[in-house]
């Protein structure tokens, strides 16, 4: 027996021994029956919980309990106010934003404008609108208590899609206290103004996180409709707790033990479908993009004729059919931009979508110079949206002549570890898996992981290249939808050549509820937890 499948073996048994025990510890809980109470399994443990310290969507999805924002995004695409209304300058250069009445933060403070400056500036340092965003800012202030004042340095067409951004990173806001934390650094408190209020003293990573009803809290009077809207709380407390094996928490949802599963495991749809008590659909309806990053600083892959390799090695049908399975929820598409968008090409995607670019892979490799370096590929196995891809890759980057050194680990630990900019031999990495949604990256601008800004501002991997920096300048400052579509073919040329992140096609994850909980919200960031109800 391998190594690798020795530690798989002791993994999930650790895994199902944690599932029973949080089960466990969440039905003993002598407050769960107090209230109406939403017992949920998310995709992800939750253990990172500063919404702007790292883009990992269980953390997003936390923000979106805790916190709120100046104005986002509807099901129509269209902004709206959420915390401000605002108003546009005639000649485009000042934006100001105007705080709603009624806003108090969870230790009862008022909000102030000068928190939610110091919450968009915390922002914008490390998010690719944000950052973008700022290059054309001359400055942002706070005006009187209530007002925020943004103004440009000559017109910028993206700045309230920006700040109400629907996915990760959210500006969201906090008080100016934390939000003065530096990006790099978690914050040491959760306090926002949002619908629900985090129980820090409940919170056990790796067992449960629990949020209680926000009584202060004001929602608008429009009806909701994705992340904008009236938030309307009508349960009482909503616990996540944490299963990482995926069966464990079927059983569970099957027998009304929890009452939401975000991600179920795609050959176990059938089954739930077919329990009259359970609800499935799929709630991000424009689906996920998933994909392979390398790290730039460290060999083997600050060689770009070594990366090139790696890419040839890749196979969207391989790694889709073991992560999904049935096509009925998957696409074979090379798009950076996400396929059927207005931004959508296939430049240089070939062998990625044919999968005929393994006997290329291993002529490059040889003549790279390639020393047999190991690739240190993070593979966590508590995810069932992202145990496949490493796996999968690991198999096809040994058959190209690769050696490699698959560390088993749970994604919590990856979301940690990729952040290190440490040598693989000293705790880094060279490769892990992710997944977007495809509101995430459906731009060049919107993108995260198509940016070329390196060690200082630039996500994990860190790669560097100045032209596609330049193209995304040429991007935003473009005169037509069709000048902006041939930048964008060009930013996917340059980031296959220089093999900036390896998309591996995109897929639908469908949620399954029991039908007592009634108002669950579709979306590019679900699930929320406002606006659900729950019978008895």
């Amino acid at each position: 027996m391998s190594s690798l499948m020795r530690r798989g073996r002791r993994a999930f048994a650790s895994t199902l021994a944690l599932s029973v025990v949080a089960l466990a510890t969440a039905m003993a809980s002598p407050v769960f029956a107090a209230g109406k109470t939403i017992t949920a399994v998310m995709h992800s443990d939750l253990r990172i919980i500063d919404p702007i310290f790292t883009t990992a969507y269980i953390t997003r999805d936390h923000g979106y309990m805790v916190y709120d924002t100046l104005i986002t995004t509807d099901a129509n695409f269209k902004i709206q106010p959420q915390m401000a209304d605002w108003k546009i300058s005639d000649d485009k250069l000042t934006y100001t934003f105007t705080l709603r009445d009624g806003l108090k933060w969870h230790d009862g403070t008022p909000v102030t404008a000068e928190d939610c400056v110091a919450s968009l500036k915390r922002w914008a340092a490390v998010d690719g609108m944000g950052q973008q965003m700022m290059t054309f800012t001359a400055s942002i202030e706070a005006t009187d208590a209530k007002t925020i004042t943004l103004k440009l340095k000559e017109p910028y067409g993206l700045v309230l899609e920006s700040i109400g951004k629907p996915s990760s990173r959210v500006p969201f806001m906090m008080p100016k206290r934390l939000a003065e934390t530096p990006p790099d650094k978690q914050i040491p408190e959760q306090i926002g103004s949002g619908p629900f209020k985090f129980v820090q003293g409940e919170f056990q990573p790796g067992v449960k996180a629990v949020y209680v009803k926000n009584t202060d809290y004001v929602p608008r009077k429009e009806p909701a409709s994705w992340t904008a809207g009236a938030k309307v709380v009508k349960v009482d407390r909503v616990e996540w707790i944490t299963m990482p094996d995926a069966q464990t928490a079927v059983n569970a949802l099957q027998s009304g033990d929890i009452d939401f599963m975000e991600v179920p495991p795609w050959d176990l749809l059938p089954v739930l479908e077919g329990n009259p008590d359970l609800k499935v659909e799929t709630l991000n309806k424009f689906g996920y993009q998933t994909l392979g990053r390398m790290n730039f600083l460290y060999p083997p892959f600050d060689n770009p004729k070594i990366r090139r390799a790696a890419l040839l090695a890749m196979n969207q049908k391989d790694v889709l059919d073991a992560l999904v399975g049935n096509p009925k929820y998957y696409k074979i598409c090379g798009a950076f931009f996400i396929c059927d968008t207005p931004f959508a090409t296939d430049v240089g995607s070939e062998s990625l979508v044919k999968g005929n670019g393994m006997a290329e892979a291993k002529k490059l490799l040889a003549e790279s110079g390639y020393d047999g370096t190991p690739v240190v590929v993070m593979v966590p196995g508590d995810v069932v949206t992202l145990k496949a891809q490493p796996t999968v890759a690991v198999q096809l980057l040994r058959e190209a002549g690769f050696k490699v050194d698959a560390q088993a680990t749970d994604w919590q630990t990856v979301v940690s570890r990729r952040a290190s900019q440490k040598p693989p031999k000293e705790g880094g990495w060279n490769m892990f898996f992710t997944n977007w949604v495809s509101a995430d990256v459906s731009n060049p601008i919107a993108n995260l992981s198509i940016g070329g800004q390196g060690k200082k501002g630039g996500w994990f991997g860190w790669a560097e290249d100045a032209k596609i920096e330049k193209l995304k300048d040429d991007f935003v400052r473009a005169a037509s939808l069709d000048d902006q579509k041939k930048i964008a073919t060009e930013i996917q040329k340059e980031a296959y050549d220089q093999v900036i992140y390896v998309p591996l096609g995109q897929y639908l994850a469908p949620s399954a509820w029991r039908k007592s909980l009634t108002g669950v919200l579709d979306g590019p960031a679900t699930p929320v937890f406002w606006n659900i109800d729950k019978s008895e």
